[in-house]
């Protein structure tokens, strides 16, 4: 399989609130306008204790396709590495980033520390230690600004800077707003001039004393101030709001709008504060709106901003106030400077220098098309959508029917849970849309979010049919209706739980048609599916294996690390359900080391934390375990849909412990059906007796020799392939519709 490349990585924490964000999510458009591709490494920095979502700017980067997140604990390749904010290294990382590019950029976005203490924030020395260890000495270190090369130099004087700065950029097009808006605004201010200021609340990022910040933000009749974050630190600095002034609460409306409303954009802080560039300023220059700072910021703006002190700034408001068209001059020279300096195309220039360019003519580029449009002459295939939860259930059903699909059909992968990587590894082309729990967001925005970008995969890779393997949440429904032109298709698996799931039933009609894989104990399921197969297209059980496609015991005792000459057992009781009968599973491994069997407990291919330990046990982490199934004697398994037929269809003798805490899957009525057909064990009460009596019973090799020949009488076929046929028709009967309409 082709390995994948991305053009740019970036690591940062994405949950930075203020600038550090801004700047990754302008350059991730630079680079998304330029045919670029990024992918966006998360990483969590000490300093920031809160716990919150993802900046807005960065998840709507994921909603659009703009950039993508990388799955945590997956190697990611790319051209050109990007590490944003030095204070993320001030500790040891929890992981360590599996990242390898051709080049690495440390972007100094921050100065160590401020005039009173050059190591207030991080200290260099360290820093550099920790990265380098990380990711290798051969990375450069580029400061934002003169101001942090300055204080760089002053804290670690042999710090080897780049000679030249990775300034912040900004598309300048999208902030600049028109006169015909100013003169409006004027208008309905009664032409009084209105200061304003916006930024993150921080006390530093205002004047020191009293008497400066009503020089820069006065208490006057004549001029109104309006404030955008942090105004509240002002009020309370001063002891009382003046009559003059509104206060805007941080992140209540967007930077842009709010420098619409606004005549002078002024920005004075303590003196004690390095400001790494000056983002703000930049948004205001890009807006048209004259800009009144401190000498310092010079070296940065050149001539393009005025200068003066807080006790110059009323006076020079009311000069330019008072001439409309110095105040016109102004604002289009900041304007014309801000775009020469520090607009998308300086970024590319530097990309380039690095070796990442844009793709020349010729060059087979994606191109983003408006949603409902297509090209007619390309082969169009299925994306299967996978909603995994803790498991890889719904992944593995999906990947089992994706590979058996005819040569050639373009099969994309999309899954929310860390699955990403399994399929990727699996030989799938595969996209990770990162879950709710992962970007903290509150249920309607990940509604919006999903739907977002389930649409963007659609017109990325062009499928004709969708299948998604999860239940029907809004977020899903709302891209089935946004998408009409798309055939849908809900995999369902059936044995749910009694009076359980009845509105997701109901949300059944938006989509084209269901497929339903088969049950074993289908005579057993009591749940709502049972009684809504009109319509529904029924398959044989799916596993992910043929039986011909396990290997032999003696390799699999190999790669499961077992020794030829004892029994050996598997304990897989399933994603969640191991350490909640930590007790149980201790007493199921003392029966199995006294009837002298080795064994192995089977970790998650995806799993995050580490499993409990099993005295006796050694964990195995492979996927698909049931490869090597026919290199053991017993299985003590949960009854979740997939563990379930396997065992079954592999003849491996089994003791199932349902497990009951699963909001759907009937696991206990499986796992009973199961044993009352004379196919598995049941432990019915993992805390009493019954546990002892049916592990005597399991550990016997006539007992399990029954189960074996009992699983061979009944077991059903693998429905994988016809699943993958039915799937291939919808998706042949699609494209021959849209080929004939083009």
């Amino acid at each position: 399989m082709t390995e994948n490349v991305h053009d740019v990585a970036i690591l940062s924490d994405f949950r930075y609130p203020g600038g550090t964000s801004a700047s990754i999510a302008a350059e991730v458009r630079a680079q998304a306008r330029a045919g670029l591709s990024t992918v966006l490494v998360q990483v969590r920095s000490p300093h920031l204790k809160r716990d919150r979502p993802f900046n807005p700017l960065i998840v709507e980067l994921l909603k659009d396709g703009s950039a993508h997140l990388a799955v945590e604990g997956e190697q990611t390749r790319a051209k050109l590495f990007v590490l944003r904010q030095p204070r993320i290294f001030t500790a040891d990382l929890a992981s360590v980033p599996r990242v390898t590019a051709d080049r690495t950029v440390m972007v100094l976005n921050q100065a160590p520390g401020d005039a009173s203490d050059p190591a207030l924030y991080y200290d260099f020395a360290a820093v550099r230690e920790r990265i380098e260890g990380y990711f290798g000495t051969n990375l450069e270190w580029a400061p934002i600004s003169p101001q942090v090369r300055t204080e760089v130099l002053r804290s670690a004087p042999d710090a080897p800077l780049t000679a030249t700065d990775w300034h912040e950029i900004i598309d300048v097009a999208e902030w600049w707003i028109p006169e015909k808006t100013k003169d409006q605004r004027s208008a309905a201010n009664n032409d009084i001039p209105v200061i304003g200021r916006h930024g993150r609340p921080d006390p530093v990022k205002w004047p020191r004393t009293t008497e400066e910040l009503l020089q820069a933000y006065p208490d006057d009749p004549g001029v109104r101030v309006r404030v955008l974050g942090g105004g509240e630190l002002a009020v309370e600095k001063l002891g009382r709001k003046p009559a003059g002034w509104e206060i805007v609460e941080f992140g209540s409306m967007p930077p842009r709008q709010f420098l619409g409303t606004i005549d002078f954009f002024v920005y004075f802080h303590d003196p004690d504060l390095v400001e790494a560039f000056g983002r703000t300023i930049m948004e205001a220059m890009s807006a048209g709106v004259p800009v009144l700072i401190g000498e310092h910021f010079r070296p940065i703006f050149g001539d393009a901003a005025l200068y003066t002190t807080p006790a110059g700034v009323l006076p020079l408001v009311r000069e330019l106030h008072a001439d409309k068209q110095r105040y016109r001059k102004v604002a289009r020279r900041a304007r014309d400077f801000v775009e020469s300096r520090f607009g998308y195309a300086s970024h590319c220039d530097r990309l380039a220098e690095r070796g990442v360019r844009p793709p020349g003519p010729g060059t087979d580029v994606e191109v983003r098309r408006p949603a409902g449009s297509r090209a007619s002459g390309r082969s169009r295939g299925v994306l299967m959508v996978s909603d995994n939860g803790v498991g890889l259930g719904h992944l593995s059903r999906l990947m089992a029917i994706g590979r058996r699909l005819p040569p050639g059909t373009p099969t994309v992968i999309a899954t929310q849970s860390h699955g990403a990587s399994v399929a990727h590894r699996e030989g799938f082309l595969t996209e990770y849309i990162p879950s709710r729990s992962v970007l903290k967001l509150p249920r309607q925005r990940w509604t919006d979010m999903l739907s977002s970008r389930l649409e963007q995969l659609i017109d990325l890779h062009e499928p004709a049919v969708v299948a998604v393997d999860s239940v029907p949440h809004d977020g899903i429904v709302a891209a089935v209706r946004a998408r009409p032109d798309i055939t849908w298709v809900w995999v369902r698996r059936p044995m749910w739980r009694r009076d359980t799931g009845t509105e997701w039933i109901e949300r059944g009609g938006y989509f084209d048609a269901i497929l339903e894989p088969g049950e074993f104990a289908a005579a057993a399921d009591e749940g709502p599916t049972v009684t809504d197969r009109a319509g529904v297209h029924t398959v044989d059980p799916i596993t992910y294996l043929d039986s011909d496609e396990l290997v032999d015991p003696a390799a699999a005792r190999q790669a499961l690390g077992l020794s030829p000459d004892r029994p050996a057992a598997l304990l897989q009781l399933g994603a969640g359900n191991i350490n909640d009968i930590s007790s149980p599973v201790a007493r199921i491994a003392g029966h199995l080391r006294e009837a002298g069997f080795q064994m192995v407990l089977a970790e998650s291919a995806i799993a995050t934390e580490p499993m409990q330990p099993v005295p006796g046990a050694h964990l195995v982490k492979l996927y698909p375990i049931s490869r090597y199934l026919r290199g053991l004697d017993l299985v003590i398994s949960a009854s979740g849909y997939n563990s379930f037929h396997e065992l079954l269809a592999f003849g491996v003798p089994a003791v199932f412990v349902p497990n009951r805490e699963t909001s759907l899957d009937d696991q206990v009525s499986r796992a009973r059906f199961a044993a009352a057909a004379g196919a598995a064990l049941i432990i019915e009460d993992p805390d009493g007796e019954d546990l002892d009596r049916v592990l005597t019973r399991a550990v016997r090799p006539d007992v399990r020799e029954q189960l074996s020949s009992r699983c061979l009488e009944v077991a059903p076929g693998n429905g994988a392939a016809e699943a993958a046929r039915w799937l291939s028709e919808l998706a042949d009967r699609r494209t021959s519709r849209r080929v004939t309409h083009v």
